[in-house]
């Protein structure tokens, strides 16, 4: 077993990765955070608890699969960064983490704004969605 899938399953909770997890998987390794999302992709274990609240919080049939609500109202500085940083097709995670960092919210606010916003998450650094290494 390498290193990166050992570390993968010391993480583990409930034979889950959390995002916050991996992602310091990643730094500790010294990979792309993609690289561990493909590596519990391959061991199939789920990512869960992702950090915009978007999913892995419950049964999705249930609907509780993500705690991140619309936010009431969009602060203006905060809705022209996301408009800005945002493409064609969305706005990244990535992006909306900036975002936050720069403007001083928490990320789960900010997606808070881009739910509000009617924005679609487009790519998730873990690979998530969609899965770039099968199509």
């Amino acid at each position: 077993m390498d290193e990166l899938q050992q570390a993968i399953l010391e993480r583990l909770d409930s034979g889950k990765l959390a995002c916050a997890a991996a992602f310091a998987i990643a730094h500790r390794l010294g990979v792309e955070p993609l690289a561990v999302g493909q590596a519990a992709n391959v061991a199939d274990i789920r990512i869960s608890r992702c950090q915009l609240g978007l999913f892995g919080y419950g049964p999705k049939a249930e609907g509780k699969h993500k705690i991140v609500h619309a936010m009431d109202e969009v602060p203006e500085r905060l809705a022209a960064r996301l408009r800005a940083a945002a493409e064609e097709d969305g706005i990244t995670c990535a992006a909306i983490w900036q975002v936050a960092d720069e403007l001083g919210y928490k990320r789960i606010e900010a997606s808070s704004a881009v739910e509000a916003m009617a924005l679609r998450v487009s790519r998730c650094q873990l690979g998530c969605f969609p899965r770039p290494w099968e199509g």
